[in-house]
């Protein structure tokens, strides 16, 4: 985490903007064959996942690498990525604000939602 510290203050920008993705590991579905590995009891009733579950110690790393392959194949403009939130970074307003706009449309058109 120090190591996005530090490359961020190392940009020196003037305006900075964050974007979070909303419920990021649930708009992760799980694929079919994979489900039964989730599965759980609950007063006596079984119950799986079809979404990616938080708690899960590798869906942080399921999740930032998912989302980094979803920026990089958008052609998204520079930015720092930590898990679901998003820093971009300008010399304006306007550059950042559109950055940030060119990053959230890419994460929509990939079916994820904004908060």
């Amino acid at each position: 985490m120090l190591e996005l510290q530090y490359e961020l203050e190392s940009k020196a920008a003037k305006w900075y903007a964050t974007i979070d993705i909303a419920n990021a590991f649930f708009s992760i579905p799980l694929a079919a064959e994979c489900r039964a590995q989730f599965a759980f009891t609950w007063k006596g009733v079984q119950y799986t996942w079809n979404r990616l579950p938080q708690g899960w110690k590798h869906s942080p790393t399921i999740c930032h690498g998912l989302i980094q392959t979803t920026l990089e194949k958008g052609e998204a403009p520079e930015h720092l990525q930590y898990i679901d939130d998003i820093i971009v970074w300008g010399n304006t307003a306007g550059e950042v604000f559109e950055k940030g706009e060119k990053i959230i449309q890419i994460l929509l058109k990939a079916g994820f939602a904004i908060k």
